[in-house]
């Protein structure tokens, strides 16, 4: 029901999990799509994202190798994504996340998460904003967390970054907004993805079976469902919503 057709956009983190689906799920909406990572190899195996929508699609995605902790890797991504076409849609999509207790936090941990989860937000939407401005429109959607509104102890890192996206997200929306661009959170929650399976053993564990009976929607989130957050964000239904987080969870925080 939504057409994104004559869109391009840019997609960080797209070779697996929630931006595999939220690539996917663009380009089957017609919008042109780059996947930037670090690898085209899905964590979750299978074909590269860009394999599956080109296979359906011919010629809606293209692959950039980027590592969204260095700023010219993102200048040179939106330079790479003009060849699609001008840039109406940035998904902030790539991040990580590693537990480490307070009392055995690292600063390496720290500034690698603060790199990945926050400083690539932030340039990868100067980047856009440059383009998006002379042309008066644009959708920014940054992936948040649930972990960036509610603390849980072990997650210090996390939730400090988290924290930080949707704030920074809200200071974009009011800077951008004059200039016609939106910019939106979305904040999933347990998602069935690697991220929920492998960096912090959830599903599939005794811990994890625990939370179902606290999400009232009685299963885990998919990245499908993170996607189609974004789809809608991305198009014209939500040329009124800005500045604002938009919960994936299930009902798990009821907020």
């Amino acid at each position: 029901m939504i057409d994104l057709s004559g869109k391009t956009a840019v997609v960080t983190g797209g070779s697996s999990g929630n931006g595999r689906a939220i690539c996917i799920g663009l380009a089957r909406a017609g919008a042109k799509v780059l996947v930037a990572d670090q690898t085209e190899v899905p964590r979750e195996g299978g074909l590269p994202t860009t394999e599956i929508i080109n296979s359906k699609i011919p010629d809606a995605a293209k692959f950039f190798l980027c590592d969204v902790s260095r700023v010219d890797d993102l200048e040179r991504m939106f330079i790479a994504a003009e060849d699609l076409g001008e840039v109406d849609i940035l998904v902030n999509n790539a991040g990580i996340l590693k537990k480490q207790p307070l009392l055995e936090a690292t600063e390496d941990v720290y500034q690698k998460m603060m790199d990945v989860n926050v400083k690539s937000v932030l340039f990868a939407s100067q980047a856009a904003a440059r383009l998006m401005i002379p042309r008066g429109r644009g959708s920014i959607i940054n992936i948040g967390s649930i972990a960036g509104m509610r603390g849980t102890g072990g997650f210090v890192h996390y939730n400090a970054t988290k924290g930080a996206v949707r704030l920074l997200s809200y200071a974009l929306a009011d800077e951008l907004g004059p200039h016609g661009i939106r910019v939106n959170v979305v904040a999933p929650g347990i998602m069935n993805t690697q991220m929920n399976i492998v960096d912090d053993q959830v599903i599939g564990t005794e811990l994890g079976e625990s939370y179902l009976p606290m999400i009232p929607a009685r299963r885990w989130g998919t990245a499908g469902d993170v996607a189609d957050m974004c789809i809608f964000l991305a198009s014209d239904m939500s040329t009124y919503v800005s500045g604002a987080s938009h919960v994936v969870d299930g009902g798990y925080l009821r907020i």
